[in-house]
């Protein structure tokens, strides 16, 4: 690995102002290093490197973090580096309500205060689970110190009875098929048992692989190694490796600001659309785009969706999972499938180019990773959606839903909130049929609140009876990305604060329209305005605490429900602006 930087001096580190210096204030910091065990050799005129660590007990997918951070250490140690761990709040999947994504940007806030506030010279960012990734990578592009992740990596493929589980994707087709009776509870039972057998994130291509593999597309860890399988002894071979070339980056002062952007954020969001990804990728890169101070909107998603194949067979748009994905190849085969749509000549944090990573990867199983002229699916693995009912935009994943549903107008049957529509959805009585459109009102960043997966709305058990499997769903809340079907996500403004969304009522008739990009309900403007000016706004969602904070300054969906004290400004002519470092 070559860096052309110049290499720090000892006395350049920003840890110096903390250790180096002869005054009471640096007394106090050797002196309780040494209570901790630490002679002043262990640190002096050494990198001190931040291992900002989201294990906790009750995150399974960060379960086999407390072996990883050892060696990140250990490879932080043996490159002269002095590392510091840094537990911070962890964002689990599973188990947080009424969302992780409420407290996305509260992980975020902590891992830039940590950094700020603490003598780090660099760091190395240990995540995977949903949110966590984009979280860690907002806080540190917005501190700018040298920065590396260590993706958490897929789990294992899951087994019942002989056949292969995939996380999410499996949990909502064998719930239908339980609703429906065609499975028994014990069998409920065996898939609950063998879905999930290792540490590590989702198997299947949702939001954990997608967020990782854009961060490798980013050039923020090291090439090759986002897709490897937790349990996998490489994985640990790369947290080493990780703990290593970190130290070398904060000599030779490797930012994020020297290595994300605009055209790196656009290969972020090519390889997510390869991938045929979780559309929550949509939030999370426009939100980290901005703290970088790039302006990446739905408009370039959906531009870049145009001319973007699908490359990868991967659950819930496949038939494959990530274990095999990983043996086919990997993403660096990916990556060399998409060849010139991608600008191969960004920097990484491994010291090279894109493109010197990915040059003579090779793909083991062209089932798995196609190549461009036998693509999944040839464009359009999203769709951006605008009309009068998302005047913002809205987002729906094509791949994933029944094709007959592209083009389709029914009528609405409107669900206020949640509650209500897991009270009334498997009523008997409710009025609806397969082509009625389901609304759900009230579930976007301020409404639900934290716009949870709430988007893969149930099909009503009369209909599951009658063999129906899909549906036109649409809400302004996000859908997991293991999650399928015709759902239209994301609605733009918000239904809690007055957009269009909350003006549908049961019998209004909806028309989607997927090939023009089209969301519309058919009502006259004067309609709409009529029922906004007798639209009344619901009640605050928090009274206190951190509630309180995230309704007054998240943004909406279509910018990156970031808070708006915390987004840079887009810059003219695309460049980041160097944040002040204190």
């Amino acid at each position: 690995m070559t860096d052309n930087s110049q290499r720090k001096r000892p006395e350049d580190l920003r840890s110096h102002r903390w250790y180096g210096v002869k005054d009471l204030r640096s007394f106090g910091h050797r002196s309780r290093t040494a209570q901790m065990g630490y002679h002043r050799s262990d640190y002096a005129g050494k990198p001190v490197i931040a291992i900002i660590n989201t294990w906790s007990d009750i995150n399974p997918c960060h379960s086999h973090f407390k072996q990883r951070v050892e060696e990140v250490k250990r490879g932080i140690w043996q490159a002269g580096g002095f590392p510091v761990e840094m537990p911070a709040m962890s964002l689990s999947e599973p188990f947080q309500k009424p969302t992780t994504m409420l407290y996305r940007n509260l992980l975020a806030m902590e891992t830039e205060e940590l950094l700020r506030s603490y003598p780090a010279d660099g760091c190395v960012l240990m995540g995977g689970c949903d949110k966590t990734t984009p979280a860690l990578l907002m806080g540190a592009a917005s501190m700018n110190l040298p920065t590396i992740f260590v993706p958490a990596g897929p789990m294992l493929r899951g087994n019942w009875n002989g056949n292969t589980l995939g996380s999410g994707s499996d949990t909502w087709k064998y719930w239908a098929e339980l609703r429906a009776g065609n499975i028994t509870e014990d069998d409920w039972q065996g898939i609950e048992d063998g879905i999930a057998r290792s540490p590590g994130h989702c198997m299947t291509m949702g939001t954990a692989s997608t967020m990782t593999a854009a961060v490798e597309a980013l050039g923020m860890c090291l090439s090759g190694y986002s897709s490897i399988p937790a349990p996998d002894s490489r994985h640990a071979q790369m947290a080493t490796l990780s703990g290593k070339r970190i130290v070398d980056m904060v000599w030779h002062d490797i930012t994020p600001s020297s290595l994300l952007t605009a055209a790196s954020f656009d290969n972020a969001v090519r390889v997510a659309l390869a991938l045929s990804g979780s559309t929550n990728a949509v939030v999370h890169l426009i939100a980290m785009a901005r703290r970088c101070g790039f302006g990446l909107d739905l408009a370039r998603f959906d531009s870049l969706a145009r001319t973007t194949p699908v490359l990868a067979d991967l659950r819930p748009a496949g038939k494959y999972l990530m274990e095999d994905f990983y043996y086919a190849g990997g993403l660096r085969a990916l990556m060399a499938q998409l060849g010139d749509l991608l600008d191969t000549s960004q920097q990484t944090v491994d010291g090279r180019t894109l493109g010197e990573n990915i040059a003579g990867a090779r793909v083991f199983n062209d089932d798995v990773i196609r190549s461009r002229d036998r693509a999944l699916v040839a464009c359009d693995g999203l769709a951006v959606l605008r009309g009068n009912l998302a005047p913002d935009g809205a987002v729906i994943k094509p791949p994933a839903m029944e094709a007959r549903l592209q083009v389709h107008t029914g009528r609405a049957v409107v669900f206020r909130d949640y509650n209500d529509m897991a009270a009334r959805i498997d009523d008997p009585q409710l009025d609806i049929d397969a082509d009625s459109v389901i609304v759900l009102q009230n579930a976007g960043p301020q409404g639900a609140p934290g716009m949870p997966e709430w988007g893969q709305l149930p099909i009503p058990q009369k209909l599951l009876k009658q063999g129906v499997r899909d549906m036109v769903r649409i809400s302004d809340a996000r859908m997991s990305g293991t999650s399928y079907g015709a759902c239209v996500l994301h609605v733009a403004p918000e239904s809690y604060i007055g957009g269009p969304l909350a003006l549908v009522r049961d019998g209004d008739m909806i028309t989607l329209d997927v090939p023009n990009r089209r969301l519309d309900v058919q009502l006259s403007d004067a309609e709409l305005a009529q029922r906004k000016a007798a639209w009344q706004p619901p009640p605050p969602r928090f009274e206190r605490g951190y509630g309180v904070l995230y309704l007054k300054h998240v943004s909406q969906a279509n910018v990156g429900c970031d808070f708006d004290f915390l987004q840079t400004e887009p810059q003219a002519g695309g460049e980041a602006p160097e944040p002040e470092i204190h």
